[in-house]
């Protein structure tokens, strides 16, 4: 089975740091993240996800990150049921992540909100230059190499 989720997508709230009655800190959190078509003549769709970290990274999150910040997040998905306060049953679909990262400054920011500068782009690398000449392997001695026996196990 396999369950690997990776997101990138604006917070939409402050993240909330809670504690459980054994003092494990749990932060939940909602991005919204993009859609990757839009339809002629209309604007992009997000869609809100729900987040849930635990222990330092949840306390990492609640300290770095705020209301508009882009966020990379990478973990599975859970689904779970639970009574409401009216006792009706409620289905949650959320995403339990393992890893968060800064993935760049918030839009308009001042940089005076725990904003961040996003990283340089990276510049493709410099042509290297063609050799003088080619390069020769005949200059290489027979004995640089072990004939391996097939018929033996492998040594690894």
């Amino acid at each position: 089975m396999l369950n690997v989720v990776a997101l990138m997508g604006r917070l939409v709230a402050d993240p909330e740091l809670r504690h459980t009655p054994n003092g494990v800190a749990t932060c939940t959190f909602r991005i919204a993240v993009d859609r990757s078509f839009v339809r002629a003549g209309e604007e992009r769709k997000a869609d809100f996800i729900d987040i849930v970290v635990w222990r330092q990274t949840a306390e990492f999150v609640c300290k770095y990150f705020h209301k508009g910040n882009l966020i990379a997040v990478d973990g599975s998905i859970q689904t779970r049921t639970y009574e409401d306060k009216t006792g009706n049953k409620r289905y949650a679909f959320e995403v339990v992540a393992n890893n968060v990262h800064f993935t760049g400054e918030k839009s308009g920011s001042t940089g005076g909100q725990g904003g961040y500068s996003a990283p340089a782009p990276m510049q493709a690398p410099a042509a290297r230059p063609a050799p003088a000449e080619p390069v020769s392997y005949a200059a290489g001695s027979a004995d640089d190499f072990a004939v391996i026996d097939d018929n033996e196990d492998l040594p690894f």
